[in-house]
């Protein structure tokens, strides 16, 4: 057996359900991620989970017993008698595959793991580039205080089911062509937990757990990007009964940045200059993420050329290093000349030998954006 789920919660292997409850009540408090955010602290509180998961189900702790592991991938280990995946363990597995009774042999749990939770955060580029802590507010189900997550008012306690007696279901026999054949069904009275509780927990209404809203502290690693979910074990609903409780999942949604476009883990951002800057050269300022920096535009720029920026665009998520920031750089063509301008102009067209140009075709040419579409694109 791989786990020895009793000496995770320090209980006897003869132990009642009260006293695994109670045992898994207070070393969830000691060990809980509000109370020690120490890493190994909450490798140790997943492992009393499922512990808690397992013997309080008297289904899975019946196959625990007998050599199996519920939680296992196979689905319950192979013990002796042949448990597990393709195996009947006794007459009541072979009722249950020629009748389909399917009894759950015994009293169901009140205690269940809760349910998985998930919220939305928006942050900005460079919350997202560089990483950031965030407090947010949560409203999931949580422990009743009023019971304890027992489900019964104070001073009250569950009830042994009349019916069923405990047992959690009723037994009915019928005749067949095989003769009589005794099939079970959950309890009607109890559903099946073979206990009822007559005086509910005015707070929660027997449920053992209220909804309350709550504010957690949320790091940010740096390199997220939209849709990157972020896991908070522990922190989403408190099951029925004061379960377990499920985890908490932040989807992170980056906000638009008025500037710059991130494709992966690289920024790109489009500069407008005049023609004669793009012949002359220039030096052009730019608010990176790091801050301010001037952008070198080289003389004889063409539209459509870009500049990369090295290391200036979002942290890498795995791994070290940060992407790029590229420029591209879009040369405007005047629309409106006065008079003198156009002399110049011309003068300049006359000088370069330019006055009545043939230009030059070529088959496919593209603008700036066609080709950066291409390009991520892979063509």
């Amino acid at each position: 057996m791989a786990t020895d789920y009793y000496a995770v919660l320090g209980v006897r292997r003869d132990a009642s359900q009260d006293e695994i409850k109670k045992a898994f009540r207070r070393l969830a408090r000691e060990l809980h991620p509000d109370v020690n955010p120490d890493p190994k602290t909450q490798e140790r509180f997943k492992e009393i989970n499922a512990a808690y998961e397992v013997l309080s189900d008297p289904q899975k702790k019946q196959v625990y017993d007998l050599g199996g592991d519920p939680l296992s991938s196979s689905g319950g280990g192979g013990g002796a008698g042949g448990f597990g995946a393709g195996g009947f363990g006794n007459f009541s597995d072979i009722m249950d595959a020629f009748f389909g009774t399917a009894s759950q042999r015994g009293p169901r749990s009140r205690t269940r793991r809760g349910q998985d939770a998930m919220i939305r955060l928006e942050i900005e580029l460079n919350e997202a580039a560089f990483g950031t802590t965030k407090d947010i507010q949560v409203d999931t189900a949580v422990v009743c205080t009023t019971c304890s997550g027992e489900g019964a008012a104070p001073g009250t306690s569950a009830q042994t089911c009349d019916m069923c007696r405990g047992r959690g279901e009723v037994s009915q026999v019928t005749r067949s062509f095989l003769g009589q054949v005794m099939t079970s069904r959950p309890c009607p009275q109890c559903q099946g937990f073979g206990t009822v509780v007559p005086t509910p927990c005015p707070e929660c209404a027997g449920d053992g757990r209220v909804r309350s809203r709550r504010t957690l502290t949320v790091k940010i690693p740096a390199g997220v990007d939209n849709g990157t979910r972020i896991q908070l074990a522990g922190e989403g609903e408190v099951g029925p009964g004061g379960g377990p409780a499920g985890d908490l999942y932040v989807e992170i949604h980056e906000l638009p940045h008025p500037v710059f476009q991130r494709r992966g883990d690289d920024l790109h951002c489009t500069v407008t200059i005049p023609m004669t800057a793009g012949a002359l050269g220039t030096k052009v300022p730019l608010d990176t993420l790091d801050g301010r920096e001037e952008v070198d535009i080289r003389p004889g720029t063409q539209s459509g050329q870009s500049i990369p920026l090295h290391g200036r665009g979002v942290t890498h998520l795995r791994g070290g290093g940060r992407g790029d920031l590229i420029v591209h750089v879009e040369v405007q063509t005047p629309t409106k000349l006065d008079p003198e301008q156009e002399r110049l102009l011309r003068e300049l067209a006359k000088l370069r030998g330019e006055e009545r140009p043939t230009g030059q075709f070529q088959p496919g040419q593209q603008g700036l954006f066609s080709r950066l579409k291409d390009a991520f694109n892979g063509r």
